[in-house]
This record gives structure tokens, sequence and C-alpha cells, in this order.
């Protein structure tokens, strides 16, 4: 089971690669908008994330709380970026929010 946990890993990794990246990227390429790369990364975390959620491991289960908090705010980037992904234009502050909800996962699993 382990293997399996690892490669879950992985592309909850590559989800939120492809998330924060395409962010970075459409920011510095021009019109704010959502691109493809964040729609599948924003997919791929939610998927991976509830896979790594289940119970795995023998005891060695993440706080139930941080699951929770993490599992919230992965469903709010995704319906951000799912409502948005057709727009030719996005709100600065909806996409700034965007990235920082990201960010904020992602510091929820590290730090916590």
């Amino acid at each position: 089971m382990e293997i399996l946990r690892l490669i879950l890993l992985y592309a909850h990794l590559i989800g939120f690669a492809l998330l924060l990246g395409g962010a970075v990227a459409q920011y510095l390429r021009g019109p704010i908008r959502i691109n493809q790369a964040m729609l599948w990364g924003a997919i791929i975390q939610v998927v991976t994330g509830i896979g790594l959620s289940a119970p795995l491991r023998d005891g060695d289960e993440p706080h139930p709380a941080k699951l929770v908090v993490k599992l919230v705010l992965a469903i709010l980037i995704l319906i951000m970026v799912w409502f948005s992904r057709k727009r030719e234009q996005v709100n600065p502050g909806h996409f700034f929010a965007i990235i920082g909800l990201t960010l904020v996962n992602a510091a929820v699993a590290v730090f916590w």
C-alpha cells in the first residue's frame, strides 16, 4: 500500500505544480484568465487528495481536522476555477484569491 500512497502523493504534487504554475504563467503572459493547466491542476488536487486521505497506512493517518480543512480549501479552489474557466478575463481579486488559497492549502499540508 505504500507504493500506492507514494504514487498518489506524486500525482498530488503534479496537480499543485499545474495549478500554481499555470496561474503564474497566465498572470505573466497576458490577460488574467483561467487556463487548462489550472483547471486540470485543481481537479487532480481534489481527486488525489481524496485518495490520500483514505486510511492506507496502519495508524499513521493525518489528523481529521487537517483533512477537512484541506478538502474545503481544495473544493473552494476547484469551484472558483471551474466557474471562471470560460470567461475571457477574470477579476484580478478572484485570480489572486485562487493563488492565495492554493498557497494556504500547501501551507496547511506542510506546517500542520
